[in-house]
Parts: structure tokens; sequence; C-alpha cells
């Protein structure tokens, strides 16, 4: 799907957000090989260590279903400057998705950057053997 669909479906995922104690949406799309689509948004507790990101949303949706295999996510914030996810959801995609994948973050203004899931997380914990 085009980067520009994509952008449009993040920041509308971001309108579903839960966001009633820090007001900041969040949206993703996460894109699986096979061209399924699974949007996410974040999910606030008044216990902020409950809270759920939108791209954990997402790929909690995606992994729900079956889907295994991923080539994109697109993740929009209300920033000035394009989000970047944080380290709880860089770690859990890449539980789930190769460092190859495309990665873009996007501002309030779609201003975007992209780069690879191996780029946004060099040194993912992995496997102790």
């Amino acid at each position: 799907m085009a980067t520009t669909d994509l952008a449009a479906l993040a920041k509308k995922a971001s309108e579903a957000a839960y966001v009633p104690y820090s007001h900041f949406r969040v949206g993703a799309v996460l894109e699986s090989s096979d061209g399924r689509l699974f949007t996410g948004c974040n999910i606030e507790n008044i216990s902020f260590g409950l809270t759920n990101c939108a791209e954990r949303t997402a790929i909690f949706k995606a992994i729900s279903e079956g889907v295994r295999e991923f080539k994109s996510l697109t993740i929009y914030g209300e920033t000035k400057d394009p989000i970047s996810p944080c380290g709880a959801c860089r770690q859990v995609l890449s539980e789930f998705c190769p460092p190859e994948m495309s990665v873009t973050l996007l501002s309030s203004d779609l201003t975007a950057k992209t780069m690879t899931l191996g780029e946004l997380l060099p040194y993912r914990f992995t496997d102790l053997d």
C-alpha cells in the first residue's frame, strides 16, 4: 500500500486512542506480508504502567489472528517531529518482525522518516543460546 495511504490510516487510528490522562494520541498501521492491515492506538490506564502503545496494540491484534509475517509499520503521533516508538514497543516488534522491515515515523503534519526495524533497534535482546 502507498505510504500516503498508510499515513492516513495511522492518523485515523490515532482518533480511537483512549488518552484521558496524557491527551497524547498515537496511531499505528502494521502491514502483513500478504497485505493485511492491522491498526492500533494507544490505550491508557490510570496506572500508567498498564497503558498499551499503538504499536503493540497493532501487533497483538495481528498475532492474535495468527499472522506472523510483516513487511511494514507506520506510526503517527501528534508530535512536532516524526514520532519514535518506545523501547518496549521496539523489543516486542523485534520478536515478531524482521530487522529489514520498513518503519515509517510520522509527525502531526505528516513529515515522514523511514528506516528499518534493525536501524531502530540495532541491539535487540535475543535468545540467550
